[in-house]
C-alpha cells in the first residue's frame, strides 16, 4: 500500500529563531516520485526528517493519508529512509543489515525469505555474506536500499543517496532507482542539490530556497516556465544567460529591449506576452535566454520570431557532442547574488515618499513581505566601466550551443539569431513577467 503525504503551512526553526523551513505547503500523491531540489542548506533534508518523524514540526500540519501525524512516532509511520552516508552496521553482514528492521518489527518471524527476494530484486545475492568494509560504495548503497525495500514500506524518503558516488556509478544507480520505485509503485520523496538527478527522476520537482518553496511542477514545467529568476538560473545546464535590459515602448515605434550596445526588437504584431511588457517602459528588467534559444546564422536566414544580434567569440568549450561558445555581445550580465547560498540576502529598505505610502505602495510592501527575498541586484556601473563576469563564469555574456563541426576561434565576429518565443523577462525582484503568469492578478480581489 502506498501513501499520500501532505504538508500544510509547516515551519521549522533552530537556534536564534532562524527559520529553515518557512510556511511550506506541499501535497504528494500516492505513488508519486517527488524531488526536493535546492542549494545546500535550503531546508530539503529538514523537510524529509520532519516527514520521517526525526524532527519535530514547530508549526503546521503533517498529514499521512489524510490523518494528522505530527505526533506519530517514526516507528508507526510505515516509512523507510535511505541516508546519504549509507548508515550500515559495520559488524553485520549485508544479509543481517537488510534483515535487521524485519527482526525488530517481527521478532519471531524468519526474515530470510524477504531478504533473499530483496537481494534478487537488487542483484546483490552474492554480496549477502560480506561486511560493509568489503563492499564498494555502489554496493553499500544497494544494501542500504535493500534494507529499506525489505520492509515493504508505504513511502520511501531518500536523502541525497548518490552524492558520495562517482559520476558513472551515480548515473547507473539513478536509472536503477527510477525503475525500481516505478516497479514498486511506492510514494518516494527524494532530496538532491543536483538538478540533473531531479530532472531525470522526478514526476514533479519542488524547488526550495531559504526554506521557502519557489516552484513545484513537472521537470518540463519548471525548466520551460520558471516562476522566478532563481528557478531559471538553478535549473538548466549550462546556466541560463541573464542580461540586464531596458524596455523601450514608444507609442509611435517598435518596442525594443536594450541590452547595452545592442537591442532586441520585438516582432509586430506584438504577442500578448510582449504587449504586457509595455508597463515596464523605461524600467530595467532581466532578460533570460537559454543557450538553445540562440543560434549562429545570418539575418537573411531568420525564421519568424527570430531577431539578429552579433557576438564576439571569447571562448569555445568543446564537449564532444557539442560546443559551448561564449560570446561578448556588449551586454551587462545580471548578477544573481549568492545563487548557491541557502538564504536570500535581505532586501534593502525602500524610501518612503514624504506624503507617506499610497495604496499601491502598501500592496507592494505586503507582497514583498511574503517573498523569500530578492534574487537579483541590478546595479548601474559607471559609464565606460567594464563589467566583470560573475564569479565562476568565464568571460562573455552569452553562451550558445553549436554543433562540434562548427569551427570558431577567439576574436571572430559572428551573426546570431535570437528566438523570441523562448525569451524570458523578469522584473527587478526576479519575478517572471514574460511569458506572463497563467493567471493575472485581479486588482479587485
Amino acid at each position: 500500500m502506498t501513501r499520500a503525504i501532505s504538508l500544510h503551512d509547516v515551519n521549522k526553526s533552530y537556534t536564534r529563531g532562524t527559520r529553515v523551513v518557512d510556511r511550506l505547503t506541499l501535497d504528494i500523491a500516492p505513488g508519486e516520485f517527488l524531488v526536493l531540489l535546492g542549494p545546500s542548506g535550503c531546508g530539503k533534508s529538514t523537510v524529509l526528517r520532519m516527514i520521517a518523524g526525526l524532527e519535530e514540526i514547530d508549526e503546521g500540519e503533517l498529514l499521512l493519508d489524510g490523518e494528522y501525524a505530527n505526533d506519530l512516532p517514526p516507528s508507526e509511520r510505515d516509512i523507510a529512509m535511505v541516508f546519504q552516508n549509507f548508515a550500515l552496521y559495520p559488524s553485520m553482514t549485508s544479509r543481517d543489515n537488510i534483515g535487521f528492521p524485519l527482526r525488530i518489527e517481527a521478532p519471531g518471524a524468519d526474515p530470510r525469505p524477504r531478504v533473499d527476494a530483496t537481494a534478487r530484486m537488487l542483484g546483490i545475492e552474492e554480496l549477502l555474506d560480506r561486511f560493509p568494509a568489503q563492499l564498494s560504495g555502489g554496493e553499500r548503497q544497494r544494501v542500504a536500499m535493500g534494507r529499506a525495500i525489505a520492509r515493504h514500506p508505504s513511502a520511501f524518503l531518500m536523502d541525497e543517496p548518490l552524492s558520495n558516488l562517482d559520476a558513472k556509478l551515480r548515473n547507473h544507480l539513478r536509472a536503477e532507482i527510477s525503475a525500481l520505485t516505478r516497479e514498486l509503485g511506492v510514494t518516494t520523496v527524494y532530496v538532491t542539490h543536483d538538478q540533473a538527478e531531479a530532472m531525470s527522476l522526478g514526476d514533479r520537482v519542488a524547488v526550495l530556497r531559504g526554506g521557502v518553496l519557489q516552484q513545484v511542477g513537472s521537470p518540463r514545467e519548471v525548466y520551460a516556465l520558471p516562476r522566478n529568476v532563481f528557478v531559471a538560473a538553478f535549473i538548466g545546464t549550462p546556466r541560463i544567460n541573464l542580461l540586464q535590459g531596458l524596455v523601450r515602448a514608444p507609442l509611435d515605434g517598435a518596442m525594443t529591449i536594450s541590452l547595452g550596445k545592442q537591442y532586441l526588437r520585438l516582432p509586430e504584431p506584438l504577442s500578448l506576452d510582449h504587449q504586457l511588457l509595455r508597463v515596464q517602459q523605461g524600467r530595467e528588467v532581466i532578460v533570460g535566454l537559454r543557450s538553445e534559444a540562440v543560434r549562429i546564422a545570418k539575418p537573411s536566414a531568420a525564421r519568424p520570431g527570430e531577431m539578429p544580434l552579433t557576438g564576439l567569440v571569447e571562448h569555445v568549450e568543446f564537449q564532444g557532442h557539442e560546443n559551448l561558445v561564449h560570446f561578448n555581445t556588449g551586454s551587462r550580465p545580471a548578477v544573481v547574488p549568492d545563487l548557491e547560498a541557502p538564504r536570500p540576502a535581505a532586501r534593502p529598505a525602500r524610501r518612503r515618499r514624504r506624503e507617506g505610502p499610497g495604496v499601491l505602495d502598501r500592496l507592494r510592501q505586503r507582497a514583498d513581505a511574503l517573498r523569500a527575498g530578492p534574487v537579483v541586484v541590478l546595479d548601474e556601473p559607471p559609464d565606460n566601466t567594464p563589467v566583470a563576469p560573475p564569479e565562476g563564469r568565464l568571460p562573455g555574456d552569452l553562451i550558445v550551443r553549436t554543433t562540434p563541426d562548427l569551427q570558431l576561434r577567439h576574436g571572430m565576429h559572428v551573426p546570431l539569431l535570437v528566438d523570441l518565443a523562448h525569451l524570458f523577462v523578469f522584473d527587478q525582484h526576479g519575478e517572471r513577467i514574460s511569458p506572463a503568469p497563467a493567471r493575472l492578478p485581479d486588482l479587485e480581489e
